[in-house]
């Protein structure tokens, strides 16, 4: 893409100032993680030679807390007899006799009796007594209204759970469902009533009572899920769907699940191709070339990508696209001129955004899809009805001469580069301003699909990955990638935008393991500078790469059963053959 300078047009082959470089290491490590760790401190586990208090070989699994939570599963199974003997067997018991005495309590609805018990339980905190006491006459507050019995629930709130209810409005809340048919939210109290079911009344006293005494609900799925999150965000190349991860071994993907392998070559371009980007559903593919066009292409079930309509119309090089939430229409943004929006089925330009004496130099859609956004040479940005009808413009320095500009997923904030090395977050409605600042030139940034995640590309070689969430929070640098002169766009992707890729000066595209840093490949094919990456978000082994050498490049998985057609288009489609492209 074009250069950063502020006040000169962004042209392609325009350099940028080196000024504030960092000089580079020669680090091996791609990656620079901001949050400390802690190496070294870990404790030593104690042998469990002849203890038989622990079992597995690091002699860390309590054995009594091991068979219970084993004999929990059992029962929450339905295996009874199972965990019977299991329980027989062991010689340890899931619950005390006082813990069986107070569920059955609960199950057979025997109220005064298990507020008794739970007070035999040997609860050491008294505010845990009181908070699961008050949970146990409330329900038996709503029974006593299910079954009609007013005015022994109106008994049961006087005398029992105003004594240990320090929560005025709570008391209120209650007193209310006695003389009003239907609750705050307009829905019906007998239909509240009757959802609050006793099950559902032991699943919240087991949140409060200590686990050591009522072990949580589904405790040992629990354990076997976070072991495979663990493991899953371990694995540099996790890039598959994870109810396809076994229990019966250790997780590993391999390398073989990171679309590395050039599938087809896009060659419709008669000059540079700048921007890339895959609609939403990930059933299109634009792009936009420094030869004044963009083409949409049409992903076909096999993989396979095809002409759809090249649209033609800008006077000046087209910088980059947007895509309407639906995937219906496409936003073209010509470089210093204006914006066109396109009907993707017929390739009909529907509207042309213009405004006297400023070029446009971004575009965005609004989520609803009603408005779209463009930012503008004069620095403002003005938002914009379907049918070109100014609706609102934000001046001063709102944005520079660089084609970035996302909107949340929720429509509130806009975001764009206002300084050259600062990110603007500003509120719409409220007109509050955010910012993120940086050391270096910022040269592009994008969004993550749940707007949590903001990923800035510097000048000095590096990709920031800030969490935006609350007050923004510097999160990892990704680092390897090529830049000196261009600009360079990175994007998140792969199954639930695991991953990072970037485009490089060195015709190579950059991809990094999102969590970890790990560099994962450096994939050779383009024989310019790579601008732009896109990564299919409805496919997680498909990424495509947009590069000075008039080419977009569509990578997929190395696998010997992927049939390529051993043959060329008319010249716009090239296909691998099996071999190397």
């Amino acid at each position: 893409m074009g250069g950063v300078e502020d006040e000169e047009p962004a042209l392609k082959r325009t350099k940028l100032s080196a000024k504030g470089f960092f000089s580079l290491s020669n680090c091996s490590s791609s990656v620079e993680c901001v949050v400390g760790s802690s190496s070294g401190s870990m404790a030593r586990p104690l042998s469990n030679e002849g203890d038989d208090k622990v079992v597995g070989s690091k002699g860390i699994i309590n054995r009594e807390e091991f068979v219970r939570i084993i004999t929990k599963a059992l029962y929450s199974l339905g295996y009874e007899k199972s965990g019977e003997n299991l329980e027989e067997e062991s010689g340890i018991r899931l619950n005390s006799s006082v813990v069986n005495l107070f569920k059955q309590q609960i199950h057979d609805g025997d109220w005064e009796e298990s507020v008794a018990t739970l007070k035999e339980i040997g609860l050491e905190d008294e505010s845990i007594v009181r908070d699961a006491s008050f949970l146990i006459l409330e329900q038996k507050f709503f029974e006593l209204l299910n079954g009609d019995k007013v005015m022994d629930a109106l008994n049961t709130l006087r005398t029992e759970i105003t004594q240990i209810c320090v929560d005025s409005t709570r008391i209120r809340e209650l007193s209310s469902c006695i003389v009003s048919p239907y609750g705050q939210d307009g829905s019906s109290i007998q239909d509240f009533i009757r959802a609050r079911t006793r099950l559902k009344l032991l699943e919240k006293l087991q949140k409060l009572i200590p686990p050591t005494v009522m072990i949580p609900e589904k405790r040992l799925e629990h354990l076997v899920e976070q072991a495979i999150i663990l493991q899953r965000e371990a694995c540099s190349f996790h890039n598959i769907l994870d109810k396809e991860m076994s229990l019966y071994s250790d997780h590993h993907c391999g390398k073989t699940q990171i679309p590395s392998r050039t599938l087809q070559i896009l060659d419709a371009h008669n000059d540079e191709v700048w921007f890339v980007q895959f609609s939403h559903d990930g059933k299109y593919l634009a792009t936009a070339s420094k030869d004044r066009t963009a083409i949409i292409w049409e992903v076909a079930t096999d993989g396979g990508l095809s002409m759809k309509h090249r649209l033609i119309g800008h006077q000046n090089p087209v910088s980059s696209v947007s895509w309407s939430p639906n995937g219906q229409e496409l936003l073209t943004c010509g470089e210093e001129e204006a914006v066109r929006r396109w009907d993707v089925i017929t390739g009909e330009c529907l509207q042309v955004y213009e405004k006297n004496g400023s070029g446009f130099i971004s575009c965005a859609w609004f989520p609803c899809g009603k408005y779209v956004l463009s930012g503008l040479s004069d620095k403002s940005i003005c938002m914009w009805e379907l049918d070109g009808t100014e609706v609102e413009c934000w001046t001063g320095q709102k944005t520079l001469k660089i084609s970035d500009l996302e909107i949340t997923g929720d429509g509130e904030h806009l975001l764009s580069i206002c300084k050259e090395n600062t990110i603007m977050f500003f509120n719409k409605e409220t007109k509050h301003e955010r910012f993120i600042e940086e050391d270096q030139v910022i040269t592009s940034f994008s969004l993550s699909k749940d707007s949590r995640f903001l990923l800035v590309s510097l000048l000095n070689q590096e990709i920031h990955l800030w969490n935006i969430e609350g007050d923004p929070k510097l999160v990892s640098k990704y680092k390897s990638h090529k830049r000196s002169r261009f600009i360079i766009r990175s994007c998140f992707g792969g199954h639930e935008q695991s991953f990072i890729a970037s485009g490089s000066e060195d015709s190579q595209v950059y991809i990094w393991h999102r969590s970890s840093g790990d560099l994962v490949d450096a994939l050779p094919g383009h024989s310019g500078a790579v601008n732009c990456v896109s990564w299919n978000p409805a496919n997680p082994h498909m990424l495509a790469s947009a590069s000075d050498d008039r080419t977009v490049r569509i990578w997929g998985l190395k696998r010997l059963d992927v049939k390529c057609p051993n043959a060329y288009s008319n010249g716009n489609n090239h296909h691998c053959n099996g071999g190397k492209t």
